[in-house]
């Protein structure tokens, strides 16, 4: 391949394959939307989770923009006009691929439990394709609005790479706003409504998972869509173009004239958008012996055959050797870099399935833990979250040292941008829990056969699995991602005050140490206020629910139906509400430490992301763990349903929800908020002098 053609025309080709990951999004939509969606009642059901999902998505969607206007207004006056369009684009592609994604989620529900019906292949195949379609929308739209906007730029600044990299800030800055206001609000709104209806139905009344007598059960489905499905696509939507941006910002300040760098990662990232959507179709054409065998199928043939495609290109691009920092490397190495990254996700992969699988130890041992009672299960999760943060830290510790010593932070910010770019086929596995469980409740709720249910009953806890697995992983990029953020903070620094020729954060200055417990504090006050939001409306829904069975006895027997509204209208209410102060938690903590100098905030940084990646690790982790023990358990060990085990398993079910759903995950956009809002506001900073 010609030295020059990737080069050249990178972004071009880059914005091809974003384009053609939106026209095999588009085919799966069709083919999902073609398949059986069931009989009447089945419909009837699914309807109803439709109506929720869209109307709380929607609200959702207007209370954010009145928040995100004014900070619109803010980043015109520090970052100027340029960076506001940047943010308008980021905050709209993020909202609109949780929109769609959950679009195509609330309707594949009702088709995977038809396809149940027929195998478990066929109901495989229609909820990966499902999630799929979120999963190719991420990057699809990621690539698309990064490589657009910033070719745009280009040609509005007649070539001025600088301005058109500064403006970029302002795009990741909106995305990872919005990502953090949908993973809390969905977060808030899934677990609240989850928890209150375990609480009562499964502990107080016995009823089974997703029983229609339960009136919180449409709302708990509503939840998984609107928190696992909308929030997720944000999330990951976020990380990726965070990720993208970082690559091309590492590259412009440490990768001197060499226009090479500044491509490389675009052209990374469309190349693993090919090697996605091969993976997807592997998991719907190549049979495997088990659903989970095939998921993680699709992500290794993804991350060969990107491994394999970066090979092709490295050579292409740089030539035999570049100057990263003054230090002339071999080309190669960057694709080593690159390896780093797709290694790094298949570990955090196998790590997380590991922790949280019912086929591994851990989970298991959390079930026994429950035969002596509720605290014994307490207690075994979160022992196993602990140690579930070892084997992740560790590994991104290794590449990061690996990356360095190959090419510097460069070398990280490659590592990082390889990670994500599998975030097509990675977020399929996400998406494909919720849309398994929603199945389950269906098939539950419109009385299909038993053999029905036990085929989504098995492909639930394999959703439950790939959902924390996917977690694992965004956290793990965002570990990774905010050391390539806070080089950034430090190289954008000595850019902007050239006067100092390094910028030491000294353990021996006092002002770091402060920055450092002030950051370290961060992640532990907001998953508090996350995990406080979901305690209070979950005792909303306990109540309603305790109420409706009291005043209508007859709702236990069949003879009353549920009035599902009145709890799908106090989830929503409370997760609008109380979505904000958390949120606005690391605008809050960044802008107020910025005043103290910027040691101050550089220690703030380093403190996030170092307690905000054990958080966010051991929360998801034994979350996932408590929530699969429960299901060891109904699969008739221990007990079985309705034994002393099941119940002390809900009662750790209950707890992990918002440890997996809402405060865990959460964690990883609120780091990258806190590192990009500390990049974007170095030129005020500088310019009133409280930089010096």
């Amino acid at each position: 391949m010609n030295p020059s053609f990737l080069t050249s025309n990178g972004i071009s080709f880059s914005l091809a394959l974003g384009l053609g990951g939106l026209a095999c999004a588009y085919v799966l939509i069709r083919q999902v939307l073609g398949s059986s969606a069931g009989n009447e009642k089945m419909a009837f059901i699914a309807k109803a989770v439709q109506e929720g999902a869209q109307a709380y998505l929607s609200r959702q969607m207007t209370a954010v923009a009145m928040i995100a206007l004014p900070l619109a207004v803010g980043v015109y006056f520090i970052r100027g006009g340029a960076a506001t369009a940047g943010f308008v684009i980021g905050a709209a592609c993020s909202m609109l691929a949780g929109y769609i994604g959950m679009y195509v989620a609330v309707r594949a529900n009702v088709r995977t439990a038809q396809a149940a019906s027929v195998s478990s292949h066929a109901a495989l195949k229609v909820a990966f394709n499902g999630g799929a379609v979120t999963g190719l929308l991420v990057v699809g739209l990621g690539l698309l609005s990064v490589a657009g906007f910033y070719a745009v730029m280009l040609k509005v600044t007649n070539g001025d790479t600088k301005a058109a990299i500064e403006s970029l800030v302002g795009l990741a800055l909106g995305s990872s706003l919005i990502s953090v206001f949908a993973r809390l609000g969905g977060g808030i709104y899934t677990k609240a409504a989850d928890v209150g209806a375990d609480l009562v139905g499964k502990i107080e009344q016995n009823l089974p998972e997703d029983d229609p007598r339960n009136p919180a059960t449409i709302a708990d489905n509503v939840g998984d869509n609107v928190g696992d499905c909308a929030g997720m696509a944000a999330d990951v939507f976020e990380t990726y173009a965070v990720s993208l941006i970082g690559g091309v910002l590492v590259g412009f300040l440490t990768v001197k004239d060499n226009a090479a760098a500044l491509i490389y990662p675009f052209v990374l990232c469309g190349l693993s958008l090919i090697a996605s959507v091969i993976g997807i179709a592997f998991v719907n054409f190549v049979k495997q012996k088990s659903a989970t065998n095939a998921l993680i199928g699709g992500v290794a043939v993804s991350g060969i055959i990107s491994a394999l495609l970066f090979k092709a290109v490295t050579g292409s691009m740089f030539g035999e050797t570049l100057n990263v920092g003054g230090k002339v490397i071999p080309s190669s190495n960057l694709f080593w870099c690159a390896v780093v990254g797709l290694v790094l996700t298949v570990l955090v992969v196998w790590f997380t399935n590991y922790y949280t699988s019912t086929f591994h130890a851990p989970v298991r041992r959390i079930a026994k833990a429950s035969e002596t009672g509720h605290a014994t299960n307490i207690i075994a999760g979160i022992s196993v979250g602990h140690h579930s943060t070892v084997l992740p830290v560790l590994a991104i510790a290794g590449s990061i040292w690996c990356s360095y010593e190959w090419a510097g932070l460069y070398g990280i910010s490659i590592a990082v941008v390889a990670m994500l770019s599998l975030s097509g086929i990675i977020i399929s596995l996400d998406a494909f829990g919720p849309i398994t469980d929603n199945a389950g409740g269906i098939a539950a709720m419109s009385g299909l056969p038993e053999s029905v249910r036990k085929i989504t009953d098995e492909l639930d806890a394999v959703g439950n699995t790939m959902k924390a697995v996917t977690k694992g992983y965004a956290i793990a990029s965002a570990g990774l991602a905010a050391m390539v953020l806070f080089g950034s903070y430090v190289e954008d620094l000595k850019a902007s005050l050239p006067h100092l020729t390094s910028i030491p954060f000294d353990l021996s200055n006092p002002m770091v140490i402060i920055g450092m417990f002030i950051g370290g504090l961060l992640p532990y006050l907001f998953t508090a206020f996350s995990m406080d939001a979901v305690g209070s409306a979950a005792g909303a829904v306990v109540i309603e629910v305790r109420r409706q069975i009291k005043e209508k006895p007859g709702i236990l027997t069949g003879a009353d139906i549920p009035d599902y509204r009145q709890c799908v209208d106090i989830v929503t209410k409370a997760a609008l509400s109380k979505m904000t102060v958390p949120a606005l938690l690391p605008l809050i903590f960044v802008i107020g430490v910025a005043f103290m100098g910027k040691e101050a905030l550089g220690g703030l940084l380093i403190g996030t992301i170092v307690t905000g990646l054990f958080v966010g690790i051991a929360m998801t982790s034994a979350g996932g763990a408590w929530d699969n023990a429960k299901k060891y358990v109904e699969e008739g060990n221990h007990g079985g349903k309705g034994s002393f085990a099941h119940q002390a398993a809900v009662t750790g079910d209950t707890v992990g929800d918002p440890y997996k759903d809402t405060s865990g995950p959460a964690v990883n956009p609120m780091i990258k908020v806190v590192n990009i809002l500390a990049i974007v506001i170095i030129p005020i900073m500088v310019k009133y002098g409280f930089f010096h």
